[in-house]
């Protein structure tokens, strides 16, 4: 089976952690965590992740000022980005088709199950879209 590199930015360091480990103990995924959106810019090119979960309020650029810059890059910009937020409830999810400015989104706390599904899905509509 395919490990599929995961990439976790969120300036909660225990979130963040909780969420790799989650993803790890799936025995699918090789993940990495960034604490702050200029770390993620940082390990992302080499790195090379297959998905990107990414919160979208951090202290030092918020979370879709670093997909902007992700996909301003020909290396990343096929690299499906998921939003990790606080800011909206879960039941706003289900009412709002899981979408934030076209890209899919969580509302935090996502359970292990929520974010190995949107993973899965993700990979899925990317791999689609490069046949």
């Amino acid at each position: 089976m395919t490990m599929h590199r995961i990439l976790v930015v969120d300036d909660e360091v225990a979130l963040a952690r909780t969420v790799a480990l989650n993803l790890e103990d799936t025995g699918r995924f090789e993940v990495a965590v960034a604490n702050n959106g200029t770390e993620a810019l940082d390990m992302a090119p080499r790195f090379r992740p297959d998905l990107i979960l990414l919160d979208l309020m951090m202290p030092d650029m918020d979370g879709s000022e670093v997909a902007e810059r992700l996909c301003a890059d020909p290396l990343l910009r096929d690299v499906p980005v998921v939003f990790l937020t606080a800011v909206v409830a879960k039941a706003e999810v289900k009412a709002g088709g899981d979408m934030i400015g076209g890209r899919c989104f969580l509302a935090k706390p996502a359970r292990a199950e929520e974010l190995v599904s949107c993973i899965d899905n993700q990979l899925r509509r990317a791999a689609a879209s490069q046949r």
